[in-house]
């Protein structure tokens, strides 16, 4: 019994843990949406067809393309695969990531 909760955690840790590559897409998706028009984003958020698209994105996800990266290469060499995020061009300014050094929490930085 126990041995067999140990590989459902595994077999578990291979579909949750990945690259997210669908769910990232949707959100590459959305930004290239807001920096061009924040209130069409807006309505794709309230309407609900973005909130939709996370929630396949994520089944897709687990089901698909995490164990894919999971199982296939990144459980046997130890080292993730990343996700390459799309470039947009601002048009009014841009906010970086938490984690990158000094982003500053909602701070807009104006080129």
């Amino acid at each position: 019994m126990r041995r067999l909760a140990l590989l459902s955690v595994a077999l578990l840790a291979g579909c949750f843990a990945g690259p997210q590559q669908l769910r990232r897409s949707v959100d590459d998706w959305d930004h290239k949406h807001y920096v061009n028009s924040p209130w069409w984003s807006a309505t794709l958020w309230v309407v609900p067809v973005i909130p939709v698209m996370y929630v396949g994105a994520f089944a897709g996800d687990v089901l698909v393309t995490n164990p894919i990266a999971f199982w296939g290469e990144d459980a046997w060499d130890g080292k993730g695969t990343g996700y390459q995020h799309l470039h947009v061009e601002w048009t009014d300014g841009r906010q970086g990531s938490l984690y990158a050094p000094q982003s500053g929490w909602t701070k807009v930085v104006r080129d």
